[in-house]
């Protein structure tokens, strides 16, 4: 009789949490438990959560751009958090992201920095791919004279497992257009302005 309620819940999984089921069973737990009994299902609502960034594209959310009007000097959205899955062990890595660009006539809203990182974390990730992903998305849509991005982040994969190093950071930047060809001089200006905050 238990055998057949096994089956009968087993056969309501949808595909992803009929692998997380057997994924609790073959690390030794019983997947039938009261306290493990829905969490396949859990697990899945989660991931589909927080890999949606897999179904938008980058581009999209910045979505209009609008005239400069005369601002041509640096712009910086810094510290927006994020939170990502590290590919390579499925595990979080989150941090700040800071972002500057320097406009060619069209900006675009505040608020959508913060949305185009969102979309690039939520998939799995490196931290030094997202860097560079937020800068070509910048280039794309944008075009502005130049545009740098510095991410700052904490890996579970260091800190929980392997090497086991709480609280240690890793810092990635990338750069494009006038950051990357004025022998530095933008780039320094924006880590002071970045400090002055």
């Amino acid at each position: 009789m238990h055998t057949e309620a096994v089956k009968s819940s087993r056969q309501l999984l949808d595909p992803m949490e009929e692998h997380f089921y057997e994924v609790i069973k073959l690390i030794g737990e019983d997947a039938e438990r009261e306290g493990l009994r829905e969490t396949p299902k859990r697990i899945a609502k989660m991931y589909r959560e927080i890999f949606s960034g897999l179904q938008q594209d980058p581009a999209d959310v910045l979505g209009k751009t609008f005239p400069a009007e005369g601002t041509n000097d640096i712009v910086i959205v810094q510290d927006i958090p994020f939170y990502s899955v590290c590919e390579h062990h499925f595990v979080p890595f989150f941090g700040k992201v800071h972002i500057g660009y320097i406009p060619d006539g069209r900006i675009v809203g505040l608020s959508k920095f913060a949305r185009l990182v969102d979309i690039l974390s939520r998939r799995p990730q490196v931290q030094e791919r997202i860097t560079n992903q937020v800068v070509e998305t910048l280039e794309d849509v944008i075009r502005p004279v130049g545009s740098i991005c510095i991410v700052e982040a904490e890996h579970m994969c260091m800190t929980m497992r392997g090497i086991k190093k709480p609280g240690s950071k890793t810092r990635t930047i990338a750069r494009r257009g006038v950051f990357d060809t004025d022998n530095g001089k933008q780039e320094e200006r924006f880590f002071r302005l970045l400090e002055k905050q």
